[in-house]
Protein backbone atom coordinates (compact mmCIF):
# COMPACT_ATOMS: atom_id res chain seq x y z
CA UNK A 1 0.00 0.00 0.00
CA UNK A 2 2.73 2.28 0.88
CA UNK A 3 4.44 1.60 -2.72
CA UNK A 4 1.27 2.26 -4.28
CA UNK A 5 1.29 5.52 -2.66
CA UNK A 6 4.68 6.63 -3.67
CA UNK A 7 4.14 5.81 -7.13
CA UNK A 8 0.68 7.70 -7.05
CA UNK A 9 2.24 10.91 -5.38
CA UNK A 10 5.48 10.59 -7.78
CA UNK A 11 4.01 10.01 -11.05
CA UNK A 12 1.74 13.18 -11.92
CA UNK A 13 -0.85 13.60 -14.89
CA UNK A 14 -1.01 16.78 -17.25
CA UNK A 15 -4.81 16.80 -18.61
CA UNK A 16 -5.92 18.39 -21.90
CA UNK A 17 -7.27 22.19 -20.91
CA UNK A 18 -10.21 23.73 -21.90
CA UNK A 19 -8.22 26.55 -22.79
CA UNK A 20 -11.13 27.98 -24.39
CA UNK A 21 -15.14 28.80 -23.41
CA UNK A 22 -16.60 25.55 -23.90
CA UNK A 23 -14.43 24.06 -26.07
CA UNK A 24 -14.24 20.05 -26.28
CA UNK A 25 -11.00 18.94 -28.18
CA UNK A 26 -7.57 20.28 -29.19
CA UNK A 27 -5.11 19.51 -31.52
CA UNK A 28 -1.32 18.29 -30.57
CA UNK A 29 0.64 20.76 -33.40
CA UNK A 30 4.38 20.38 -32.00
CA UNK A 31 5.82 18.81 -28.78
CA UNK A 32 8.41 20.78 -26.87
CA UNK A 33 9.91 18.13 -24.86
CA UNK A 34 10.69 14.02 -25.12
CA UNK A 35 10.71 11.72 -22.30
CA UNK A 36 13.65 11.49 -19.88
CA UNK A 37 13.77 15.71 -20.48
CA UNK A 38 13.62 17.45 -16.90
CA UNK A 39 10.48 20.47 -16.70
CA UNK A 40 9.63 23.05 -14.45
CA UNK A 41 6.72 24.62 -13.33
CA UNK A 42 5.37 27.06 -15.55
CA UNK A 43 7.66 25.70 -18.41
CA UNK A 44 5.57 25.43 -22.23
CA UNK A 45 5.52 21.57 -23.30
CA UNK A 46 3.60 21.74 -26.19
CA UNK A 47 1.78 23.59 -28.50
CA UNK A 48 -2.07 22.74 -29.27
CA UNK A 49 -4.42 24.85 -31.66
CA UNK A 50 -8.31 24.67 -30.45
CA UNK A 51 -11.30 25.90 -33.12
CA UNK A 52 -10.25 29.71 -31.86
CA UNK A 53 -6.50 29.80 -31.88
CA UNK A 54 -3.07 27.86 -31.45
CA UNK A 55 -1.95 28.70 -27.88
CA UNK A 56 1.29 26.90 -25.84
CA UNK A 57 0.47 24.89 -22.60
CA UNK A 58 2.91 25.14 -19.46
CA UNK A 59 3.53 22.23 -17.44
CA UNK A 60 2.41 23.28 -13.31
CA UNK A 61 4.46 21.37 -11.72
CA UNK A 62 8.26 20.10 -11.24
CA UNK A 63 9.91 16.70 -12.42
CA UNK A 64 11.21 14.65 -15.53
CA UNK A 65 9.32 14.02 -18.18
CA UNK A 66 8.22 10.04 -18.16
CA UNK A 67 5.59 9.94 -21.15
CA UNK A 68 4.21 11.33 -23.69
CA UNK A 69 0.53 9.90 -24.44
CA UNK A 70 -0.18 11.28 -27.84
CA UNK A 71 1.61 12.13 -30.87
CA UNK A 72 1.92 15.41 -32.59
CA UNK A 73 -1.18 16.04 -35.32
CA UNK A 74 -3.41 14.28 -32.87
CA UNK A 75 -6.77 15.77 -31.75
CA UNK A 76 -7.37 14.93 -28.10
CA UNK A 77 -10.36 15.47 -26.08
CA UNK A 78 -10.22 17.91 -23.05
CA UNK A 79 -9.58 16.40 -20.07
CA UNK A 80 -7.76 13.41 -21.34
CA UNK A 81 -3.92 12.56 -20.32
CA UNK A 82 -1.48 14.52 -22.38
CA UNK A 83 1.44 13.97 -20.75
CA UNK A 84 3.26 12.09 -17.34
CA UNK A 85 5.98 13.28 -15.11
CA UNK A 86 8.27 12.01 -12.38
CA UNK A 87 8.10 14.72 -9.89
CA UNK A 88 9.76 12.66 -7.53
CA UNK A 89 7.51 12.20 -4.76
CA UNK A 90 7.50 10.11 -2.20
CA UNK A 91 9.03 9.37 1.01
CA UNK A 92 12.69 11.82 0.91
CA UNK A 93 14.33 9.37 2.22
CA UNK A 94 13.98 6.36 0.15
CA UNK A 95 15.45 6.38 -3.50
CA UNK A 96 12.51 6.68 -6.66
CA UNK A 97 11.68 3.06 -7.78
CA UNK A 98 13.06 3.18 -11.53
CA UNK A 99 10.53 2.67 -13.87
CA UNK A 100 10.86 -0.90 -15.70
CA UNK A 101 12.97 -1.33 -18.90
CA UNK A 102 13.46 -4.06 -21.29
CA UNK A 103 17.17 -3.63 -21.12
CA UNK A 104 19.27 -0.80 -19.39
CA UNK A 105 21.38 1.14 -21.53
CA UNK A 106 23.75 2.14 -18.69
CA UNK A 107 25.00 1.55 -14.96
CA UNK A 108 24.19 4.22 -12.72
CA UNK A 109 26.58 7.51 -12.89
CA UNK A 110 28.14 9.11 -9.78
CA UNK A 111 27.70 12.67 -9.91
CA UNK A 112 30.38 14.36 -7.19
CA UNK A 113 28.69 16.57 -4.65
CA UNK A 114 29.79 19.71 -3.64
CA UNK A 115 33.02 21.48 -3.37
CA UNK A 116 32.97 21.06 0.65
CA UNK A 117 32.31 17.35 0.17
CA UNK A 118 29.37 17.50 2.77
CA UNK A 119 27.23 15.57 0.43
CA UNK A 120 27.29 12.04 -0.77
CA UNK A 121 27.80 11.43 -4.73
CA UNK A 122 24.30 11.39 -6.19
CA UNK A 123 23.40 8.69 -8.88
CA UNK A 124 21.70 8.97 -11.94
CA UNK A 125 19.03 6.27 -12.75
CA UNK A 126 17.48 5.92 -16.47
CA UNK A 127 13.48 6.00 -16.46
CA UNK A 128 13.17 4.61 -19.55
CA UNK A 129 15.46 2.51 -22.70
CA UNK A 130 17.93 5.04 -23.99
CA UNK A 131 17.46 7.82 -21.70
CA UNK A 132 18.70 9.49 -18.74
CA UNK A 133 17.32 11.96 -15.97
CA UNK A 134 18.49 15.14 -17.03
CA UNK A 135 19.97 17.37 -14.49
CA UNK A 136 18.83 20.54 -15.82
CA UNK A 137 15.82 22.17 -17.34
CA UNK A 138 16.21 21.50 -21.32
CA UNK A 139 14.31 25.30 -21.54
CA UNK A 140 18.50 26.05 -21.64
CA UNK A 141 20.09 28.70 -23.25
CA UNK A 142 23.73 28.81 -24.47
CA UNK A 143 26.58 29.65 -21.94
CA UNK A 144 28.83 32.63 -22.46
CA UNK A 145 32.29 31.61 -22.68
CA UNK A 146 31.42 28.00 -22.80
CA UNK A 147 34.12 25.21 -23.73
CA UNK A 148 34.42 24.47 -27.75
CA UNK A 149 32.67 21.23 -28.85
CA UNK A 150 34.22 17.93 -27.86
CA UNK A 151 35.36 19.62 -24.20
CA UNK A 152 34.17 19.08 -20.68
CA UNK A 153 33.68 22.01 -18.49
CA UNK A 154 36.40 21.80 -16.14
CA UNK A 155 36.25 18.36 -14.44
CA UNK A 156 32.92 17.71 -13.37
CA UNK A 157 30.67 16.32 -16.26
CA UNK A 158 27.50 14.91 -16.22
CA UNK A 159 26.08 11.87 -18.65
CA UNK A 160 25.00 13.14 -21.50
CA UNK A 161 20.37 13.07 -22.13
CA UNK A 162 19.94 10.63 -25.51
CA UNK A 163 16.67 11.15 -27.53
CA UNK A 164 16.54 9.04 -30.20
CA UNK A 165 15.24 11.35 -32.38
CA UNK A 166 19.05 13.33 -32.38
CA UNK A 167 21.74 11.99 -34.66
CA UNK A 168 24.50 12.21 -32.25
CA UNK A 169 22.90 9.83 -29.85
CA UNK A 170 25.68 7.53 -28.55
CA UNK A 171 25.30 3.95 -28.84
CA UNK A 172 28.34 2.76 -27.24
CA UNK A 173 26.82 2.01 -23.46
CA UNK A 174 31.08 2.39 -23.11
CA UNK A 175 30.67 6.48 -24.18
CA UNK A 176 27.57 6.76 -21.93
CA UNK A 177 29.29 5.34 -18.87
CA UNK A 178 32.07 7.29 -19.23
CA UNK A 179 31.80 10.70 -18.18
CA UNK A 180 34.39 12.01 -19.88
CA UNK A 181 33.33 10.72 -23.33
CA UNK A 182 30.38 13.38 -24.15
CA UNK A 183 29.46 16.53 -22.28
CA UNK A 184 26.52 17.14 -21.08
CA UNK A 185 23.69 19.83 -21.47
CA UNK A 186 24.65 22.32 -18.97
CA UNK A 187 28.22 21.94 -21.04
CA UNK A 188 26.87 22.51 -24.32
CA UNK A 189 29.19 24.69 -26.48
CA UNK A 190 27.50 28.69 -27.32
CA UNK A 191 26.28 28.60 -30.36
CA UNK A 192 27.79 31.40 -32.68
CA UNK A 193 25.51 33.90 -35.09
CA UNK A 194 25.31 32.76 -38.65
CA UNK A 195 26.31 29.16 -37.78
CA UNK A 196 23.80 25.88 -38.32
CA UNK A 197 22.30 24.68 -35.37
CA UNK A 198 23.59 21.18 -35.90
CA UNK A 199 23.80 19.86 -32.63
CA UNK A 200 20.45 19.40 -30.17
CA UNK A 201 16.94 21.29 -30.26
CA UNK A 202 17.62 24.79 -32.54
CA UNK A 203 17.39 27.72 -30.79
CA UNK A 204 13.92 29.65 -31.73
CA UNK A 205 10.82 31.19 -30.52
CA UNK A 206 7.51 29.15 -30.48
CA UNK A 207 6.25 31.60 -33.08
CA UNK A 208 9.03 31.22 -35.50
CA UNK A 209 8.90 27.41 -35.33
CA UNK A 210 5.32 27.27 -35.90
CA UNK A 211 6.41 29.34 -39.10
CA UNK A 212 9.06 26.95 -39.86
CA UNK A 213 6.41 24.42 -39.35
CA UNK A 214 3.70 26.50 -41.84
CA UNK A 215 6.79 26.62 -44.57
CA UNK A 216 7.64 23.33 -44.52
CA UNK A 217 11.74 24.66 -43.07
CA UNK A 218 13.85 21.96 -40.78
CA UNK A 219 14.90 24.63 -37.82
CA UNK A 220 18.32 22.22 -37.98
CA UNK A 221 19.56 23.81 -41.12
CA UNK A 222 18.60 27.18 -40.47
CA UNK A 223 21.28 29.87 -40.79
CA UNK A 224 21.40 31.67 -37.30
CA UNK A 225 21.83 35.37 -37.44
CA UNK A 226 19.92 36.25 -33.88
CA UNK A 227 21.79 36.75 -30.95
CA UNK A 228 23.18 34.27 -29.01
CA UNK A 229 22.56 31.99 -32.43
CA UNK A 230 18.79 32.30 -32.11
CA UNK A 231 17.23 31.36 -35.47
CA UNK A 232 14.88 34.73 -36.20
CA UNK A 233 11.67 35.08 -38.85
CA UNK A 234 14.07 36.41 -41.35
CA UNK A 235 16.73 33.33 -41.38
CA UNK A 236 13.01 30.98 -41.50
CA UNK A 237 11.91 33.00 -44.95
CA UNK A 238 15.55 32.74 -46.31
CA UNK A 239 15.94 29.40 -45.62
CA UNK A 240 12.42 28.66 -47.71
CA UNK A 241 12.90 31.29 -50.22
CA UNK A 242 13.75 28.92 -53.32
CA UNK A 243 17.59 29.43 -54.94
CA UNK A 244 17.42 30.34 -58.76
CA UNK A 245 17.53 27.76 -60.93
CA UNK A 246 19.94 28.92 -63.24
CA UNK A 247 22.31 30.92 -61.50
CA UNK A 248 24.89 32.35 -64.12
CA UNK A 249 21.44 33.38 -66.57
CA UNK A 250 19.09 34.23 -64.20
CA UNK A 251 18.59 37.84 -63.15
CA UNK A 252 19.09 38.60 -59.29
CA UNK A 253 16.91 37.23 -56.90
CA UNK A 254 13.78 39.83 -55.78
CA UNK A 255 12.77 40.44 -52.45
CA UNK A 256 10.04 38.59 -51.20
CA UNK A 257 6.91 41.64 -52.02
CA UNK A 258 5.20 43.04 -48.71
CA UNK A 259 1.35 41.90 -48.14
CA UNK A 260 -0.71 44.54 -49.63
CA UNK A 261 -2.60 45.10 -46.22
CA UNK A 262 -0.88 44.32 -42.81
CA UNK A 263 -3.95 42.41 -41.82
CA UNK A 264 -3.78 40.04 -44.67
CA UNK A 265 -1.50 37.51 -43.58
CA UNK A 266 -1.00 34.99 -46.77
CA UNK A 267 -1.69 31.43 -46.28
CA UNK A 268 1.30 28.29 -46.43
CA UNK A 269 1.16 26.81 -49.82
CA UNK A 270 -0.37 23.67 -50.10
CA UNK A 271 2.35 20.73 -50.50
CA UNK A 272 2.55 19.03 -54.13
CA UNK A 273 0.79 15.94 -54.65
CA UNK A 274 2.11 12.47 -54.99
CA UNK A 275 3.00 11.43 -58.94
CA UNK A 276 0.20 9.87 -60.01
CA UNK A 277 -2.14 11.15 -57.78
CA UNK A 278 -5.87 12.22 -59.10
CA UNK A 279 -7.27 13.04 -55.11
CA UNK A 280 -6.12 14.58 -52.04
CA UNK A 281 -7.95 14.63 -48.56
CA UNK A 282 -7.10 17.28 -46.08
CA UNK A 283 -8.66 16.56 -42.71
CA UNK A 284 -10.91 19.71 -41.38
CA UNK A 285 -9.94 20.11 -38.17
CA UNK A 286 -9.27 23.45 -35.51
CA UNK A 287 -9.80 26.24 -37.17
CA UNK A 288 -11.04 25.65 -40.35
CA UNK A 289 -13.74 23.09 -38.71
CA UNK A 290 -14.80 25.99 -36.63
CA UNK A 291 -14.68 28.39 -39.77
CA UNK A 292 -16.72 25.99 -41.68
CA UNK A 293 -19.74 25.80 -39.01
CA UNK A 294 -19.81 28.99 -38.23
CA UNK A 295 -20.45 29.96 -41.49
CA UNK A 296 -23.09 27.46 -41.75
CA UNK A 297 -24.63 28.58 -38.88
CA UNK A 298 -24.57 32.45 -39.59
CA UNK A 299 -25.82 31.75 -43.84
CA UNK A 300 -28.89 29.28 -42.45
CA UNK A 301 -29.71 31.35 -39.20
CA UNK A 302 -29.33 34.85 -39.74
CA UNK A 303 -31.45 36.32 -42.95
CA UNK A 304 -28.69 38.25 -44.52
CA UNK A 305 -29.22 41.30 -46.82
CA UNK A 306 -25.94 42.70 -49.16
CA UNK A 307 -26.00 46.27 -50.28
CA UNK A 308 -23.29 48.38 -52.59
CA UNK A 309 -22.27 51.35 -53.35
CA UNK A 310 -18.98 52.85 -55.45
CA UNK A 311 -17.18 55.80 -54.55
CA UNK A 312 -14.48 58.06 -55.18
CA UNK A 313 -11.47 57.36 -52.37
CA UNK A 314 -9.03 59.64 -53.98
CA UNK A 315 -9.31 62.57 -51.23
CA UNK A 316 -8.98 59.54 -48.93
CA UNK A 317 -5.78 58.40 -50.14
CA UNK A 318 -4.25 62.07 -50.16
CA UNK A 319 -4.76 62.41 -46.80
CA UNK A 320 -3.14 59.05 -45.97
CA UNK A 321 0.03 60.43 -47.35
CA UNK A 322 -0.43 63.20 -45.10
CA UNK A 323 -0.89 61.84 -42.15
CA UNK A 324 2.76 59.45 -43.13
CA UNK A 325 4.29 62.65 -42.19
CA UNK A 326 2.79 63.87 -39.13
CA UNK A 327 4.29 63.73 -36.25
CA UNK A 328 1.59 62.51 -34.07
CA UNK A 329 1.62 59.21 -36.42
CA UNK A 330 5.29 58.67 -36.28
CA UNK A 331 6.21 54.75 -35.73
CA UNK A 332 2.45 54.12 -36.75
CA UNK A 333 1.27 52.19 -39.18
CA UNK A 334 -1.10 54.24 -41.82
CA UNK A 335 -2.72 52.87 -44.51
CA UNK A 336 -6.40 53.19 -46.27
CA UNK A 337 -7.65 50.13 -43.76
CA UNK A 338 -6.90 52.96 -40.91
CA UNK A 339 -9.88 55.99 -42.03
CA UNK A 340 -11.56 52.95 -43.09
CA UNK A 341 -12.17 51.63 -40.33
CA UNK A 342 -12.65 55.15 -38.42
CA UNK A 343 -15.20 56.06 -40.92
CA UNK A 344 -17.24 52.90 -40.20
CA UNK A 345 -16.62 53.61 -36.36
CA UNK A 346 -18.39 57.29 -37.01
CA UNK A 347 -20.78 55.75 -39.02
CA UNK A 348 -21.89 53.56 -36.21
CA UNK A 349 -21.92 56.29 -33.81
CA UNK A 350 -24.43 58.52 -36.09
CA UNK A 351 -26.17 55.22 -36.44
CA UNK A 352 -26.40 53.22 -33.20
CA UNK A 353 -28.84 51.12 -33.84
CA UNK A 354 -27.17 48.72 -35.98
CA UNK A 355 -24.55 48.08 -33.29
CA UNK A 356 -27.32 45.10 -32.22
CA UNK A 357 -27.22 41.11 -31.41
CA UNK A 358 -29.98 39.22 -31.93
CA UNK A 359 -30.86 36.77 -28.74
CA UNK A 360 -32.55 34.04 -29.89
CA UNK A 361 -33.48 32.21 -26.32
CA UNK A 362 -35.13 35.38 -24.82
CA UNK A 363 -36.72 36.67 -28.48
CA UNK A 364 -34.37 39.84 -27.56
CA UNK A 365 -32.34 42.75 -29.25
CA UNK A 366 -29.34 43.16 -27.42
CA UNK A 367 -28.26 47.17 -28.19
CA UNK A 368 -24.49 47.25 -27.64
CA UNK A 369 -23.09 50.52 -26.75
CA UNK A 370 -19.91 49.66 -26.91
CA UNK A 371 -17.54 48.60 -30.88
CA UNK A 372 -15.54 45.33 -30.39
CA UNK A 373 -14.27 46.08 -34.00
CA UNK A 374 -13.28 42.96 -35.89
CA UNK A 375 -10.28 42.46 -38.35
CA UNK A 376 -11.11 39.66 -40.75
CA UNK A 377 -7.19 37.83 -41.30
CA UNK A 378 -6.52 35.11 -43.57
CA UNK A 379 -3.93 32.86 -42.01
CA UNK A 380 -1.82 29.82 -42.52
CA UNK A 381 -3.79 28.02 -40.14
CA UNK A 382 -7.58 29.49 -41.42
CA UNK A 383 -9.95 32.77 -40.97
CA UNK A 384 -9.53 34.28 -37.97
CA UNK A 385 -11.24 37.54 -36.86
CA UNK A 386 -9.76 39.03 -34.17
CA UNK A 387 -11.30 42.29 -33.07
CA UNK A 388 -10.34 45.65 -31.18
CA UNK A 389 -12.24 45.95 -28.23
CA UNK A 390 -13.46 49.53 -27.35
CA UNK A 391 -12.51 50.38 -30.98
CA UNK A 392 -15.20 53.52 -30.80
CA UNK A 393 -13.26 55.01 -27.38
CA UNK A 394 -9.57 55.45 -29.57
CA UNK A 395 -8.21 58.22 -31.44
CA UNK A 396 -6.77 57.74 -34.76
CA UNK A 397 -3.43 57.55 -33.02
CA UNK A 398 -4.66 54.80 -31.03
CA UNK A 399 -6.85 52.82 -33.23
CA UNK A 400 -3.12 52.70 -35.36
CA UNK A 401 -1.58 51.02 -32.96
CA UNK A 402 -4.51 49.07 -31.92
CA UNK A 403 -4.74 47.48 -35.66
CA UNK A 404 -0.69 46.80 -35.49
CA UNK A 405 -0.56 44.96 -32.26
CA UNK A 406 -3.67 42.97 -34.16
CA UNK A 407 -1.65 42.24 -37.37
CA UNK A 408 1.76 41.03 -35.29
CA UNK A 409 -0.10 38.65 -33.17
CA UNK A 410 -2.32 36.85 -35.94
CA UNK A 411 1.24 36.66 -38.36
CA UNK A 412 2.86 35.19 -35.07
CA UNK A 413 0.21 32.66 -34.42
CA UNK A 414 -0.09 34.13 -30.88
CA UNK A 415 -3.86 35.25 -31.28
CA UNK A 416 -5.53 34.38 -28.33
CA UNK A 417 -9.14 33.34 -27.62
CA UNK A 418 -10.27 36.23 -26.17
CA UNK A 419 -9.34 38.48 -28.41
CA UNK A 420 -11.72 36.77 -30.96
CA UNK A 421 -14.77 36.61 -28.50
CA UNK A 422 -17.39 39.48 -28.00
CA UNK A 423 -17.04 41.21 -31.65
CA UNK A 424 -19.85 43.40 -32.86
CA UNK A 425 -19.16 44.77 -36.46
CA UNK A 426 -16.18 42.68 -38.71
CA UNK A 427 -14.49 44.68 -41.65
CA UNK A 428 -13.02 42.51 -44.24
CA UNK A 429 -10.74 43.56 -46.86
CA UNK A 430 -10.81 41.46 -50.44
CA UNK A 431 -9.51 43.99 -52.04
CA UNK A 432 -6.05 43.02 -51.25
CA UNK A 433 -6.82 39.80 -53.84
CA UNK A 434 -7.22 42.61 -56.53
CA UNK A 435 -11.00 41.45 -55.97
CA UNK A 436 -13.95 44.05 -56.43
CA UNK A 437 -16.16 43.18 -53.99
CA UNK A 438 -18.14 40.67 -52.37
CA UNK A 439 -20.84 39.67 -50.62
CA UNK A 440 -19.52 38.36 -47.06
CA UNK A 441 -21.02 36.48 -44.62
CA UNK A 442 -21.51 37.67 -41.34
CA UNK A 443 -19.63 37.02 -37.99
CA UNK A 444 -22.17 34.35 -35.49
CA UNK A 445 -23.52 37.06 -33.06
CA UNK A 446 -22.73 40.35 -35.07
CA UNK A 447 -24.87 42.47 -37.06
CA UNK A 448 -23.13 43.70 -39.93
CA UNK A 449 -19.67 43.16 -41.55
CA UNK A 450 -18.40 45.09 -44.69
CA UNK A 451 -16.29 44.14 -47.09
CA UNK A 452 -13.59 46.76 -48.94
CA UNK A 453 -12.64 46.25 -52.75
CA UNK A 454 -9.59 46.96 -54.71
CA UNK A 455 -9.08 50.55 -54.67
CA UNK A 456 -8.10 51.07 -58.87
CA UNK A 457 -7.81 54.66 -60.76
CA UNK A 458 -11.21 54.44 -63.05
CA UNK A 459 -12.60 57.38 -65.56
CA UNK A 460 -15.09 59.04 -63.00
CA UNK A 461 -16.98 62.27 -63.11
CA UNK A 462 -15.70 65.01 -61.37
CA UNK A 463 -16.39 68.30 -61.18
CA UNK A 464 -18.52 67.91 -64.31
CA UNK A 465 -15.28 66.47 -65.94
CA UNK A 466 -14.15 62.74 -66.37
CA UNK A 467 -10.89 61.92 -64.70
CA UNK A 468 -9.17 59.09 -63.56
CA UNK A 469 -9.88 58.95 -60.29
CA UNK A 470 -9.18 56.34 -57.34
CA UNK A 471 -12.94 54.10 -56.78
CA UNK A 472 -13.39 51.30 -54.43
CA UNK A 473 -16.52 49.37 -54.31
CA UNK A 474 -17.86 48.56 -50.88
CA UNK A 475 -20.66 45.92 -49.90
CA UNK A 476 -22.38 45.95 -46.40
CA UNK A 477 -23.87 42.48 -45.18
CA UNK A 478 -26.26 42.77 -42.52
CA UNK A 479 -28.70 40.71 -40.28
CA UNK A 480 -32.18 41.41 -41.58
CA UNK A 481 -33.97 40.62 -38.35
CA UNK A 482 -31.41 43.72 -36.68
CA UNK A 483 -31.39 45.87 -39.40
CA UNK A 484 -33.98 46.80 -42.30
CA UNK A 485 -33.16 48.48 -45.63
CA UNK A 486 -33.27 52.21 -44.10
CA UNK A 487 -30.96 51.51 -41.44
CA UNK A 488 -28.93 49.67 -43.30
CA UNK A 489 -28.29 51.81 -46.18
CA UNK A 490 -27.75 54.73 -44.11
CA UNK A 491 -25.08 53.25 -42.57
CA UNK A 492 -23.32 52.48 -45.92
CA UNK A 493 -24.06 55.65 -47.11
CA UNK A 494 -22.57 57.62 -44.46
CA UNK A 495 -19.28 55.42 -44.90
CA UNK A 496 -19.03 56.37 -48.37
CA UNK A 497 -19.74 59.92 -47.83
CA UNK A 498 -16.56 60.11 -45.00
CA UNK A 499 -14.46 58.40 -47.46
CA UNK A 500 -15.07 60.81 -50.34
CA UNK A 501 -14.81 63.97 -48.53
CA UNK A 502 -12.60 62.48 -44.86
CA UNK A 503 -13.07 66.44 -43.39
CA UNK A 504 -16.31 64.86 -42.56
CA UNK A 505 -14.20 62.61 -39.86
CA UNK A 506 -14.12 65.98 -38.29
CA UNK A 507 -17.66 67.49 -38.41
CA UNK A 508 -19.16 63.54 -37.84
CA UNK A 509 -17.18 62.98 -35.24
Amino acid sequence: MTTMTQQSTRFREFKMPDVGEGLTEAEILKWYVQPGDTVEDGQVVCEVETAKAAVELPIPFDGVVRELRFPESTTVDVGQVIITVDTGGGDAGEEPEPVAAAEPVADAVPLPGNEDGDDAPKVRTPVLVGYGVAESSTKRRPRKGAAPAGAVNGTQAVAVTLTPTEPQAVTDPQAVTDPQAVPGPQDEPEPQAGAVADAGRPLAKPPVRKLAKDLGVDLARVVASGADGIITRADVHAAAAPAPSVPDSAPPAQPAPEAPEPYETPRAEASAPAAGARETRIPVKGVRKATAQAMVGSAFTAPHVTEFVTVDVTRTLKLVEELKSDKDMAGLRVNPLLLIAKALLVAIRRNPEVNAAWDEANQEIVRKHYVNLGIAAATPRGLLVPNIKDADAMTLPQLSAALGELVSTAREGRTSPAAMQGGTVTITNVGVFGIDTGTPILNPGESAILAVGAIKPQPWVHKGKVKPRQVTTLALSFDHRLVDGELGSKVLADVAAILERPKRLITWG
